[in-house]
């Protein structure tokens, strides 16, 4: 069967792909990814690749921590310090840590647009480093636990959780305080860059209420690199960068505008951005995952986890409470400048599958919906899309409006298995496996052919498959072949 025109919601399809990935080599594989993660290394940290993306960006440095350990766990402590080492004083974790090596034109938004260091000043950002003023899904904690667990012994000697830890503690308590925007006790984004899945429709109507910025405002040096036909459209970019531009200029304030609650014996209350602010089903599972990852890195340490599993537990209660939706099957974003849930299905809705506790009957209807029509994985595609097949506004070509990502693959194979469903998981694993090997570990693959779209020799493809390559579940927490020169003593 044929699959759909790129725009065109597809009709549901009752038999595989017909031009499935072939079996992957799987040492070649392991070489090519150790290949792409070497050549991707700058000395203290990853970049997701060197033409696109040629800094250092947070849930990317994450990722591909995770990857890294089976080469070098000390350097995927590297990974992780190295981007917490750019922490702003009031714990938020920037998106982009900025090489100042690299010229200002390769990259936009680039620092001379953040301005970090002088308009995040009252923010407490770094005077030495600039990066910019967003965030994106904390996956580090995870990311952490992870590396620590692959080889205690160094991580020990290094003191590699005790550094981590507090950093880890303030950042997560930027989220929950900070950015409850709502007031119901989820993390809220204030720029559709923060969740990650940039490009999603389920942004386009809070949007819409964005004026965008002037054509001359700005030059987009990611079509340098990519197709337009796969990348966001200079439309939806001017918007982008208004919403920047204005959370710069209120000097990356998340509480209250006008005077910023700054007056003087003046309290200004909570209120969500102007034109922006969403609670992402995503973020806040990624959130709850990590403050379980926290609890354990506590009790590690010899600290008390007992604060760590009560925030998750109050995350989780409010995750059901505001996102979950029974009519879709899913977790749903909500507006809160509208006050509603967003009806668009992205797979954010179903990564709360991570979260440990949620009731049997919510389990059971994400799984049917990931099965489903509307995502079909495992039945009408190999891989999970990033937007539901059968959705208006699918593009299976165009940034996260369709395509299949690696980084939620791997989240979604990890959920699987959690949720004992490892028929499922283990051939999700094979399929992500398949699909890395055939595009080059390309950043995004047509979900119904794996066919490699935007850049290749992406960072965490290649990390998420060395990940994948070393077992299945637990498996591979503790499991590291190969030692960079140098790298593997302490």
């Amino acid at each position: 069967m044929t699959p759909p025109p790129p725009t065109a919601a597809p009709a549901v399809l009752r038999t595989p792909p017909s031009a499935p990935v072939p079996p992957a080599d799987r040492r070649t594989l392991r070489r090519e990814a150790r290949r792409v993660l070497l050549r991707n290394w700058t000395g203290a940290a990853t970049v997701p690749s060197h033409g696109l993306y040629p800094h250092q960006w947070s849930w990317d440095s994450a990722f591909i921590a995770i990857g890294l350990r089976h080469l070098s766990p000390l350097r995927a402590q590297r990974e992780l310090e190295t981007l917490l080492g750019a922490q702003w004083g009031d714990g938020r974790i920037p998106h982009i840590v900025f090489n100042p090596a690299v010229p200002l034109d390769a990259y936009f938004p680039s620092p001379d647009f953040w301005r970090s260091s002088t308009a995040g000043a009252d923010a407490g950002a770094p005077r030495g480093l600039e990066t910019s003023g967003i965030v994106q899904p904390p996956v580090h904690a995870l990311a952490a636990l992870l590396v620590h667990r692959t080889d205690p012994a160094l991580s020990h000697g290094r003191g590699f959780l005790a550094r981590v830890y507090p950093r880890l503690v303030a950042w997560h308590r930027y989220l929950t305080a900070q950015r409850d925007l709502g007031g119901g006790g989820l993390a809220a984004i204030v720029h559709p860059w923060e969740p990650g899945m940039d490009n999603s429709p389920c942004w386009d109507r809070p949007l819409s209420r964005v004026e965008p910025a002037p054509p001359t405002a700005f030059r987009r040096a990611d079509l340098d690199h990519g197709a337009a036909a796969d990348r966001p459209t200079d439309l939806d970019y001017g918007r982008y960068v208004r919403l920047a531009t204005d959370y710069r200029d209120r000097g990356y304030r998340d509480r209250g505008y006008g005077d910023g609650g700054t007056t003087p014996g003046k309290t200004t209350p909570a209120t969500p951005h102007p034109a922006f602010a969403v609670e992402d089903p995503g973020v806040n599972a990624l959130l709850i995952a990590s403050e379980h990852a926290l609890a354990e890195i506590a009790t590690a340490l010899g600290a008390d986890p007992a604060p760590h599993r009560h925030r998750a537990r109050a995350l989780t209660a409010a995750l059901l409470e505001r996102l979950w939706d029974p009519a879709a099957g899913q977790f749903l974003c909500r507006d809160l400048v509208a006050g509603k849930l967003l009806p668009d299905r992205s797979a954010a809705g179903l990564l709360p599958l991570l979260v440990p506790g949620l009731p049997r009957t919510v389990v059971r209807a994400l799984l049917g919906t990931a099965r489903g029509t509307h995502f079909g994985l495992g039945t009408t595609v190999p891989l999970l899309p990033s937007y539901d097949l059968r959705g208006p506004a699918f593009d299976r070509y165009r940034y996260w409006r369709g395509p299949a990502w690696f980084n939620v693959n791997w989240l979604m194979e990890r959920a699987l298995r959690r949720c004992g469903e490892t028929t499922a998981a283990d051939a999700l694993r094979t399929a992500a496996l398949d699909a890395a090997a055939a595009s080059n570990f390309a950043e995004y693959v047509d979900p119904y052919t794996a066919e490699g779209r935007g850049t290749r020799d992406f960072s965490w493809t290649a990390a998420l498959a060395l990940d994948l390559l070393a077992g299945p579940g637990r498996d591979r927490d503790n499991h590291h072949d190969t030692v960079l020169d140098g790298e593997g003593q302490r």
